[in-house]
């Protein structure tokens, strides 16, 4: 962009305004950042909290799984509550219980502790998805909507990029236990940022009812929207392809690849780079193609990197450190295809229920996190003694994603 054009956006951004939208947006990606942050921080320190603990690694999994399902479902509670009691009280309160849960699992002296805290973790987690996805509905529109959302796609798809690098130098420092004391620090802080600066945006008369049968109702309406449910299965799937290579991490460097708990970095870093790359193609296109055509580009990225993932999978040697690089590169390209379609999956997903965002929100974020269990609780499991299987479990949720995606654009406007 340059011209007046250029300069008047450059204006916009440096205004009150403006900034004061900046720091919203950094709010709100902070409240996304800590379900992510808090899944994959530890995923390091699995071999060693195994080892204090003197469980297998198929316990340890569970304090993964576990989490996820929690947070799954408690999301399906948030998103209703924040349309009926607004979204700054919820979060503040989700906020509070998640930081005490988080001190109980960094005080915990068994398998069985830790996991009921990682539950617990998971109940108060969901609240800051679901609510920062509405929160950028509720506070942007149309173009706007679908730069913010890519930009804070960018940190919630980034977190679980990020997070192992960060707790992997922690561990290294201080010892697993550290990583939950981080994360303790960092829900306080977002207790302060969002009691201080973020506005309430649901007005007491768009308020909807919290009585059971309304909720239960509601979300019989959402399930049985074909349009609204293919989207956001479309979305878990795409997310699926990803943390399945995020969930098996430690197996794929540290067993595959004969790294150690320091050098996550090689995987991860690479995915970072490929988000940021997707996030800044997503606000380019973004005026410049439709929503749809948003996600064709996307897709077709993702799909070109599925495919390269399986032929580097079958061909290369699984036992030497340049594999690495080998194995990272398709996964770095298939998250940036996915950072150029998700943010356009999300806002015509919620557009679907304009006055019910927090509740559509939940269930795109419920149904996200049941596929993330499946796939952190079994799909790991059976695929990550090899890396070609990996390869193959990646294809076969990218061809349902594309297939059932294509059947909505055919049907989109019935």
């Amino acid at each position: 962009m340059s011209g007046p054009a250029a300069e008047s956006h450059s204006t916009a951004e440096q205004s009150p305004q403006g900034r004061r939208a900046a720091v919203l947006v950094l709010v709100i990606a902070g409240l996304l950042m800590l379900a992510p942050f808090t899944v994959d921080a530890y995923l390091p320190s699995f071999h060693a909290i195994g080892d204090e603990f003197g469980v297998g690694q198929a316990a340890i999994q569970q304090t993964l799984s576990l989490y996820l399902l929690a947070f799954g479902s408690m999301m399906l509670f948030y998103g209703p509550a924040s349309d009926s009691f607004g979204r700054k009280r919820v979060i503040l309160l989700a906020l509070l219980v998640y930081a005490v849960m988080t001190v109980l699992a960094a005080l915990s002296q068994s398998i069985g502790q830790l996991l009921a805290a990682r539950v617990g973790q998971g109940l108060a987690a969901g609240a800051g998805v679901v609510i920062g996805r509405a929160l950028v509905r509720d506070l942007f529109a149309g173009a706007d909507a679908q730069r913010v959302m890519a930009n804070i796609m960018l940190v919630f798809a980034a977190a679980p990029a990020a997070a192992p690098i960060i707790g992997g130098w922690l561990h290294e420092w201080f010892g697993w236990r550290s990583i939950f004391w981080f994360l303790v620090g960092f829900s306080l802080l977002l207790v302060l940022a969002a009691w201080r600066l973020l506005p309430e945006t649901v007005a007491h008369r768009d308020r909807q009812s919290f009585a059971p049968a309304f909720v239960l109702k509601s979300y019989a309406r959402a399930l049985a929207h074909p349009r609204y449910m293919q989207l956001i299965i479309v979305f878990a799937l795409l997310f699926g392809g990803m943390f399945l290579y995020v969930a098996a991490a430690p197996a794929i460097l540290i067993d595959h690849l004969g790294q150690n708990e320091t050098d996550f970095w090689k995987f991860f870093v690479p995915l970072v780079t490929g988000l940021i790359l997707g996030s800044r193609m997503t606000r380019w296109l973004a005026g410049r193609l439709s929503m749809a055509g948003t996600m064709a580009v996307g897709l077709a990225l993702t799909g070109v990197a599925v495919g390269y993932n399986l032929v580097q999978a079958w061909v290369q040697p699984a036992d030497v450190v340049h594999g690495v690089w080998l194995t990272v590169t398709p996964i770095t390209l298939y998250v940036m295809g996915m950072a150029i379609t998700m943010p356009a999956l999300q806002i015509t997903a919620l557009d679907y229920w304009p006055a019910q965002r927090g509740l559509a929100s939940a269930l795109q974020g419920a149904t996200q996190m049941a596929f993330a269990g499946v796939v952190s609780g079994v799909m790991v499991a059976w695929l990550a003694n090899s890396l070609f299987a990996l390869a193959v479990g990646m294809a076969g949720l990218y061809a349902m994603a594309l297939s059932l995606w294509v059947y909505w654009w055919r049907n989109r406007h019935g």
